[in-house]
């Protein structure tokens, strides 16, 4: 990535870093917009997790790898500790990779 790119990626970083505590109280954000805006982190975070989970370079991961995910998220909706989650994720598609599960 050029140093210029980097270099700008990073000041508009900075930027909105420090526009919210500068900008807080005089900027009024409606409801409606603060409930899209949680919809729209939840949505790429999703997409974001459907993309590694699913993919790897340019094809399907295989079942072992979105088995783990599925076992995660499960376990996480359950509200199960977080080492535990990690663990029956790796687990999972650990097992499944050892018996032959692509």
């Amino acid at each position: 990535m050029p140093m210029l790119a980097i270099a700008l990626l990073a000041a508009g970083t900075y930027a909105f870093r420090l526009g919210g505590p500068l900008l807080g109280d005089r900027l009024r954000v409606p409801d409606r917009l603060r409930q899209l805006l949680s919809t729209a982190a939840v949505v790429l975070l999703v997409a974001l997790v459907a993309t590694a989970a699913l993919t790897e370079g340019n094809g399907f991961a295989g079942w072992a790898r979105p088995s783990g995910v599925l076992v995660a998220g499960i376990l996480a909706a359950r509200r199960a500790p977080f080492p535990v989650v990690v663990v029956a994720a790796a687990a999972t598609t650990a097992l499944l990779r050892w018996y032959g599960v692509p």
